[in-house]
């Protein structure tokens, strides 16, 4: 029974002295503190400051505000209800601790909330939701503005692009004036009126076709059609209203050659060039054929016939289109872009650049073949070489740099060369009495002969 005993008594202060240094912190710590002194790469004595641990720290509230502090010592209290100290002024405070702010709950969370709290059935809820979907499909749908009758005369004005349509009666004024008849004020004033009113035919049926397209340009986003200034059916029927007594005019007041060539330059530019501006860049020689019929609409005006003289101002409007239109369509090349359109800036700018440069040399030579047949004096082709240069200079300047500078410069040179150029031509044409005198002596030699 001792030997019993004196093996079980070791055992038993073992336990015990070992729960005892389970108690003791700094035992617990020593390895730890070993290690971590090792891993650091320092080979240092252990001094007891390795041996110092943290306090037992906890977070409390005072004053609006979060502080950290150690754990004080538990202290007899006299009464059981103590005052409690401001933690601030305590020395035990080690650092204040940044308060994590209240998180909100989301908008329509609190509107969802409020819509359950004032009772709404689910019927009334199904009922609201029917209407929003029908407002926005509302919305989606065509309104027409309501206009003022004062404000029509500028809606007319933009539907028929009046600008383009002053510049068609321009030239078909300079036809008829170049052709060697005797001027008929009647029959002048008859012809411009009716090209014009065939070229606001032709525009506003132009618009009607390309509202779709012309909303995603900014360059057209503003034509009455796409801000749904005017309905549709409006915009027809004042296509309508010009094309029909612009027809009549060039028919039965001018002749039918006049009022036909006009019939067939509306279907040209509504029913070929407006569609083919989506589908290829040959658009924009069919443009150009519809820019030189109008000079030789007023030269069938005057005469009835197409001569030569027709053919030379028709050729000189469809050159000069080329330098002014590409000049245009290099700035444009995003707008039509977004709006689907295939232009040779767009799709072929090297090209672009190429013809406009062509056409603009071409000018010196057309200008050149006017006095071979009789339109002007050999006075024209030398006092409109200037023009002629400065304007080919331009385009060879759009041709090697292609920027947007070069293309504006081209683009406004265009503007004003057109109108100089056949002022020039106007200046230099063959007088109507030289024309006869040479055809007076021409017969005689004939009789002679």
């Amino acid at each position: 029974m001792y030997s019993a005993l004196c093996r079980l008594l070791p055992g038993r202060l073992g336990m015990c002295v070992f729960e005892t240094l389970q108690k003791v912190t700094i035992i617990k710590r020593f390895p730890k503190v070993i290690v971590h002194h090792y891993r650091s790469g320092k080979h240092e004595w252990l001094t007891f400051q390795h041996f110092t641990l943290p306090k037992c720290q906890y977070v409390t509230k005072a004053n609006k505000g979060l502080y950290q502090r150690a754990k004080p010592k538990a202290e007899p209290s006299a009464s059981s209800f103590p005052e409690k100290q401001p933690l601030i002024n305590d020395e035990t405070v080690l650092r204040s601790v940044q308060q994590i702010p209240a998180i909100m709950p989301h908008p329509s969370s609190l509107q969802e909330s409020e819509g359950s709290t004032t009772g709404k059935t689910p019927m009334a809820e199904v009922a609201e939701d029917k209407m929003t979907a029908q407002d926005i499909r509302e919305a989606k749908q065509w309104k027409e503005v309501k206009v003022q009758l004062p404000d029509l005369p500028g809606i007319y004005a933009r539907l028929s692009k009046i600008k383009l349509t002053a510049l068609v009666a321009t030239t078909a004024s300079a036809g008829f004036a170049m052709a060697p008849v005797p001027f008929d004020l009647s029959c002048f004033l008859l012809a411009t009126i009716g090209t014009g009113l065939a070229s606001c035919a032709a525009n506003s049926i132009n618009q009607f076709f390309e509202v779709p397209f012309d909303s995603n340009m900014n360059r057209t986003k503003n034509r009455p059609l796409v801000r749904g200034q005017i309905s549709p059916l409006h915009a027809v029927s004042f296509a309508v209203a010009c094309s029909v007594p612009g027809i009549a005019l060039l028919t039965l007041g001018v002749n039918p050659l006049t009022g036909a060539l006009g019939a067939f330059n509306i279907f040209l530019y509504t029913c070929c060039y407006t569609p083919m501006k989506r589908l290829s860049i040959l658009n924009t020689w069919v443009g150009s054929v519809v820019g030189a019929i109008p000079p030789v609409m007023g030269w069938t005006a005057a005469t009835g016939t197409v001569g030569v003289g027709a053919l030379l101002l028709g050729g000189l409007l469809y050159s000069w289109q080329f330098p002014h239109f590409n000049a245009l369509s290099w700035n444009l090349r995003e707008d039509y872009s977004r709006g689907g359109y295939r232009m040779m800036s767009v799709t072929h700018p090297l090209l672009c650049k190429q013809v406009a440069l062509r056409h603009c040399i071409a000018l010196i030579g057309l200008s050149t073949l006017c006095p071979v047949f009789d339109v002007t004096t050999w006075t024209f082709p030398l006092i409109s070489l200037p023009i002629n240069l400065y304007i080919s200079y331009l385009g060879y300047r759009f041709y090697r740099d292609s920027n947007r500078s070069s293309a504006r410069k081209l683009f406004f040179c265009s503007l004003w060369h057109l109108p100089m150029l056949l002022l020039l031509m106007l200046t230099c044409k063959k007088s109507l009495f030289t024309n006869e005198g040479a055809a007076h002596h021409k017969a005689e030699a004939e009789v002679q002969a």
